[in-house]
């Protein structure tokens, strides 16, 4: 039987596989000379070496000298973005206490609304309070836009007046805001 018909017969197991690939090996190997053994022994080790180091050694360093050029950047760039987080920090508590006022409150009411989906409200400034009316408006939007300009403008309610609609969750209503630092 030979080596082709070997492999065609055994290849139904693993364990026969590599017995049969043993025994091919050693076969190629026993006729070899001392000399022939020697050169593919070298040039066996050879090729590991050029294999291990362009596959494992080469990439590895070259990553390495890449990082190393971009860490200092790196690092300045984090310094800078720290500087400028604390910043911000520092400057949202300074704006947090900080209420618009006249028409920049009356601005800043028509484009809260406007983003809320509550287009139709007319705003007007009186005096130092803003007037916020509304038609068939719901209450549910009405009261949650309420709650988010009170925190985000610090204003608060003087006055209000809603007439509630025959349909659920609809009213009519009138409310001054001003900011809750003036009285």
């Amino acid at each position: 039987m030979d080596d082709q018909e070997r492999i065609v017969k055994t290849t139904g197991s693993s364990s026969a596989w590599a017995q049969t690939l043993s025994d091919q090996w050693s076969n190629f190997w026993e006729v070899r000379t001392a000399r022939e053994k020697m050169l593919l022994t070298w040039g066996g080790a050879v090729l590991a070496v050029a294999i291990g180091y362009s596959v494992l050694w080469q990439p590895a360093a070259a990553g390495r000298a890449r990082l190393r050029e971009n860490l200092p950047a790196m690092q300045r760039q984090l310094a800078q973005m720290t500087a400028q987080a604390d910043e911000a920090r520092a400057l949202a508590g300074a704006a947090a206490s900080v209420a618009p006022g006249g028409q920049a409150l009356k601005d800043a009411l028509t484009a809260s609304l406007s983003d809320h989906g509550m287009p139709g409200a007319q705003v007007q400034l009186i005096g130092t309070t803003a007037q916020v009316q509304m038609k068939n408006a719901s209450f549910p939007a009405w009261a949650a836009w309420l709650d988010d300009v009170r925190k985000q403008y610090k204003v608060q309610v003087v006055e209000a007046h809603i007439t509630a609609l025959k349909a659920d969750g609809q009213v009519d209503l009138t409310a001054s805001l001003q900011p809750a630092n003036t009285h």
